[in-house]
């Protein structure tokens, strides 16, 4: 290599690089700043509870991606998303544990279960892994109904507001019950653990743990055959996901102020895994653009009344035929640049 292709090379690296330091600074702006001064000059305060939801659900979704990036087809989040929120909810309510606390204990808790649940689960490829996890979110609905600690079809209501968290006598959050405008605050919130959840999405991607990981999507017998411990690192991916889709459940919960057994459903669990599809699975972002575009979608097709979902339907059919790969492919003409 010359010197002056090594010279093209790092200057074509370099505005890459620039480039993409400042997609991310406008993305934030746009989130933390841009957005609540439009919501503020516009007096659709409605909207903080849409774009609160679209966040929360981005980051469910990205469990499932994750579980697409190692080879399996997971239709099962809502399940994890309705145990985050009931183990937060008990917390607080019988135990009067924080909230703040609660949320890396229901993520723990999932994380944990869905070991128990990946370990027989994860030997299975395909649509048999599909069919069992679609069943673990009817599964979670009738152990809610049946178990006493959850108040069955009663559900678990009246749950507080996420109180003050302090360090050190430093308040670091306010009580949101003394907030004049806590929905700003849940937007912020929600927004945040978004952004955050995304960025250890992209570093497990672009790290050696992804790279084994994609490895077991494009081969698994290979992968094993040198050496790569893959029920390892299918449990692990596994548990990632699980984790995430607690925090948004537990995040849920604390917004509603109340949880039932159908608060999260199996048509949850599809819609997760269509989020991923409509976004692209090739792209650590297409969840988040997924979310958004559907979510807003069904909410903008409610003039149609009753052939919203019809219509609803009928354009998600057509963007996945017309774009196989994903909304984000129209970005990248190369296709599959994470």
């Amino acid at each position: 290599m010359t010197d002056q292709t090594q010279t093209t090379s790092i200057v074509k690296g370099n505005a890459m690089s620039t480039s993409r330091l400042l997609g991310i600074g406008a993305f934030l702006l746009g989130v933390f700043v841009l957005v609540p001064l439009f919501i503020n000059l516009s007096g659709r305060w409605d909207f903080y509870y849409t774009l609160t939801s679209v966040a929360l659900l981005s980051v469910a979704a990205a469990g499932v991606w994750l579980t697409f990036y190692i080879g399996r087809i997971n239709i099962g989040q809502g399940a994890y998303a309705l145990m985050g929120g009931y183990v937060s909810a008990v917390l607080m309510t019988q135990y009067g544990v924080s909230f703040w606390l609660t949320l890396p204990l229901a993520g723990i808790f999932c994380a944990a279960v869905s070991v128990l649940i990946g370990l027989p689960i994860l030997r299975l490829r395909g649509v048999y892994f599909a069919m069992v996890t679609l069943v673990l979110t009817e599964v979670a609905r009738l152990t809610a109904l049946a178990l006493p600690i959850t108040n069955g079809a009663k559900g678990i209501t009246s749950i507080p507001l996420p109180g003050e968290l302090s360090i050190f006598g430093l308040t670091i959050i306010p009580d949101f019950a003394t907030l004049a405008n806590p929905k700003l605050a849940f937007y912020l919130m929600a927004a945040l653990l978004m952004v955050l959840t995304y960025l250890v999405l992209w570093r497990i991607v672009n790290s050696r743990l992804g790279h084994l990981c994609r490895s077991l999507q494009q081969n698994e017998e290979l992968s094993a055959s040198i050496g790569v411990n893959t029920a390892m690192l299918r449990v692990l991916a596994y548990a990632i996901s699980s984790f995430f889709g607690g925090l948004a459940g537990a995040i849920f919960v604390a917004i509603s102020q109340s949880i039932y057994p159908s608060s999260f459903v199996v048509q949850d669990s599809v819609n997760f895994m269509l989020y991923c599809f409509l976004g692209g699975l090739g792209y650590v972002f297409g969840p988040m653009l997924g979310t958004l575009l559907l979510y807003f979608g069904w909410d903008l097709l409610s003039i149609a009344k009753e052939y919203q979902l019809l219509i609803y339907s009928g354009a998600l059919i057509a963007l996945m035929l017309i774009l196989p790969n994903g909304v984000l492919s129209l970005l990248d003409k190369k296709g599959g640049r994470k």
